[in-house]
């Protein structure tokens, strides 16, 4: 495998092993304000790549379509919004900020953070998935997707990816687990990203005329995960304006990135 989609398939998987980490030094949660910033640059980052390294490029690859050019990119982005909306009515909806509230049916924290690591795992595999399928567009060599855009929308993941490892792993050793122990909690909900990306990647380089829906798809996961997850969660409380500029800049910068190095 190519050094480079090597490295990008780890990096979300960097990050929620880092977050975990944080078991290590951390008694109580992060800072509030830390990850509401670092939630609202994900979210930017994750939206800007929706649209300029999936979206885009999955009505390129349609071209030949002509005007209809848009209805794998339409029927791809429906079925990741749905894969997602089944995934939260299998399992309990637990939000990043909800750490202080059990959730109805919940008797313990225990039980609640099992419920997290299943709720965090399988979430992070339609994330694995989005970085699988845009390095299979730039390894196919047929799409508009570039290995610098692919990056940066692994590295957006990573960034939402940190706190998410943390909310497992210092919940884990408040209940009594011990750090090591704690930290392979965190560290193994985000071992299914790497997996759901190769998978991704063989699946799509296999059969290249699925590359649209699979981009698409990937973009509906991501969206959905950007507008029931982290928008609320940057906007929670006091101050939601570092959030929004967060936001901002993360959408900026990926649009940047992707556009100048494209």
């Amino acid at each position: 495998m190519d050094a480079n989609v090597a490295w990008g398939i780890l990096v979300p998987f960097l990050g929620t092993t880092l977050g975990a980490a944080t078991v290590f030094f951390m008694r109580g949660s992060l800072d509030r304000m830390v990850q509401r910033a670092l939630t609202g640059f994900a979210a930017g980052v994750m939206v800007a790549a929706s649209i300029w390294s999936l979206l885009v490029p999955a009505m390129d690859e349609s071209a030949a379509m002509g005007r209809l050019a848009f209805i794998p990119a339409v029927v791809g982005f429906w079925a990741g919004i749905l894969f997602l909306q089944l995934l939260d009515a299998i399992i309990p909806h637990l939000h990043l900020g909800e750490g202080d509230r059990e959730p109805e049916g919940v008797k313990s924290g225990l039980q609640r953070t099992t419920l997290m690591v299943l709720a965090v795992t399988l979430h992070n595999l339609p994330e694995g998935m989005a970085v699988g399928v845009v390095y299979a567009g730039w390894l196919t060599g047929d799409s508009n997707v570039t290995a610098a855009g692919a990056f940066v929308l692994a590295l957006g993941i990573a960034i939402q990816n940190f706190p998410e490892g943390a909310i497992i792993s210092l919940p884990l050793r408040s209940e009594g687990a011990s750090r090591t122990r704690s930290f392979l909690g965190g560290f193994l909900s985000g071992v299914v990203e790497p997996v759901g990306a190769v998978l991704t990647i063989i699946a799509a380089r296999s059969v290249t005329p699925l590359l649209p829906y699979l981009l698409s798809f990937a973009a509906g996961a991501m969206i959905y995960v950007v507008v029931e997850e982290l928008i609320p969660e940057m906007s929670e409380g006091e101050h939601s304006n570092v959030g929004v500029l967060m936001f901002a800049l993360g959408f900026t910068l990926m649009m940047a990135l992707d556009v100048a190095l494209g």
